[in-house]
């Protein structure tokens, strides 16, 4: 089929960010203040229904991995893997990590151990703060983000492949609307989805270049600035751009292979260099701690928690996933071609949740040992310097550290490109008629104009607000998706009925 260009799909939201842009650039305290008070109500009033709903997505997956279904092969019982179960694993581990686990993994735990919540009544840098801080980051980086992927992507991966319906977000209310899913209702959700991946993506974007423009003053002696702010995102854009255009079979295979040995490596050197037995000693505190509060912190209720530290935090977290999630979903859905759906969950959302945490008990429990260590001073850096220069203070003190730190900042480079490169591609062909699992890539010409929207947003949102304004980015971003994904629960729900048409 000859691709052409879906305009109905592809121009509005385009415009609505362009002219988002504008906006800010022309009047940005005006905008500051308008996207502040937006980003204020979404809280104040659906903060509740985003914990319940991703905690009841967790229950869904739960149950769908003992249903059925769960034998059911992707693609049919004579399908064959588009990828080996390693690739396929580092490639969805890499799309939907991105940069988080390198900016916040150092930094959330400082926040945590020396800021905990008043209703809890911990003494800040003490022992329970610090296990309150690891059980906060196993919440934030494990189970319940990894959900919100999963659930969308098999629903994804079954409509697409099993009920053979179209490459488009509308294929995800199929098992609710049938045909009618196809309709104008179908395209205002590719419409809404777009926004909220491109703020997604923005929010994802601004860590990583903040990270990098710390990396590059402490460890190159490079002056932070706006203007260098800019040059790095416009370079992170033009790499990713270049790696989708080359398509899946090549840039992002390649790519995700680099990544993920990268942050295997980085992760052992900093696991055997730094403070092992205290790293170990308190994920196992904090998992326990976890487990205990899972329910509670998961629905909102624990009474020791108050709404503005959730909202911050949680809620924050939450709305940033699930801004990613539709549109990632159609990537991950295609390349689960040949699996099981028990296997889907195992690798989307098991493993994947396994190796968060232990990222968390490495880089995480790194740096509060640190900062304990110290009397307080790596929290010190993180208030006066910001949460970007965290991680290149503590490789500066283990053997090694300038290498490290310029290592470092190589993974942050890789790892945003990697994550980029395949919701490009998503976004890219939901604009596009025409893409079938024969025919899957978008034009560059359309990539090209969603990538460089995406630095744009980053930039100026990170500029005007710094970490703020990727607070702000990510609830906005995520409000729409939430009502989606409802949805995508609701539709997954139906197909455990279903097993006959899916086999």
């Amino acid at each position: 089929m000859i691709k052409s260009l879906n305009k109905l799909v592809f121009f509005p939201p385009l415009l609505i960010l362009l002219g988002t842009v504008a906006y800010s650039i022309y009047a940005p305290e005006s905008f500051l203040s308008t996207v502040q008070t937006a980003n204020n109500w979404v809280l104040l009033n659906f903060g509740g229904l985003f914990s319940w709903s991703i905690f009841s997505f967790l229950l869904i997956l739960l149950v769908v991995y003992f249903s059925p279904i769960a034998k059911i092969r992707i693609g049919g019982k004579d399908s064959k893997p588009l990828l080996s179960k390693w690739r396929w694993f580092a490639i969805t581990l890499c799309t939907t990590i991105a940069t988080g686990i390198l900016f916040w993994g150092p930094a959330e735990p400082l926040y945590h151990l020396n800021a905990p919540p008043s209703g809890l009544g911990l003494e800040p840098g003490a022992e329970a703060a610090a296990q309150f801080s690891m059980s906060t980051l196993f919440l934030h980086w494990t189970l319940t983000p990894y959900g919100i992927y999963t659930i969308a992507g098999l629903l994804f991966a079954l409509t697409y492949y099993n009920l053979k319906q179209p490459f488009s977000l509308s294929a995800l209310f199929y098992p609710l609307f049938g045909e009618r899913a196809h309709g104008r209702v179908g395209k205002l959700v590719d419409m809404i989805c777009l926004y909220g991946l491109v703020a997604g993506m923005a929010a994802s974007l601004g860590t990583g270049m903040l990270t990098l423009m710390g990396g590059m003053n402490i460890v190159l002696g490079i002056p932070e600035s706006t203007l260098l702010l800019g040059g790095i995102g416009l370079f992170i854009v033009l790499t990713f751009i270049i790696s989708a255009a080359s398509g899946l079979m090549k840039g992002i295979r390649i790519l995700s292979d680099i990544n993920i040995k990268a942050f295997i490596g980085l992760a052992l050197f900093i696991m055997v260099v730094g403070p092992t037995l205290e790293m170990f000693q308190l994920g196992w505190t904090g998992l326990k701690a976890f487990i205990l509060n899972f329910i509670p912190r998961s629905l909102s209720i624990d009474p020791g928690i108050d709404t503005s530290w959730e909202n911050s935090w949680t809620i924050f977290y939450w709305a940033n996933w699930l801004a990613w999630a539709p549109i990632t979903a159609l990537f991950l859905g295609r390349l689960s071609l040949g699996y099981t759906v028990r296997e889907y969950i195992q690798f989307n959302l098991l493993l994947p949740a396994l190796f968060g945490g232990l990222w968390m008990v490495i880089f995480g429990g790194a740096s509060m040992h640190l900062d304990q260590a110290s009397g307080g001073q790596l929290y010190e850096v993180l208030v006066d310097y910001g949460e970007q220069n965290v991680i290149f203070t503590i490789l500066a003190d283990l053997p090694l550290g300038s290498i490290m730190s310029i290592i470092f900042l190589f993974i942050v480079f890789v790892s945003y490109v990697t994550a980029a490169d395949s919701n490009t591609s998503a976004m890219s062909g939901i604009c596009t008629v025409g893409i079938s699992p024969d025919n899957p890539e978008a034009p560059l010409s359309i990539k090209l104009i969603w990538g460089i929207l995406i630095g744009l947003v980053a930039w100026i949102m990170v500029t005007k607000a710094g970490v703020d304004g990727i607070r702000i980015i990510s609830v906005l971003g995520g409000f729409p998706a939430l009502f989606l994904l409802i949805i995508v629960a609701l539709g997954l729900i139906r197909l455990l009925f279903r097993k006959e048409e899916l086999s």
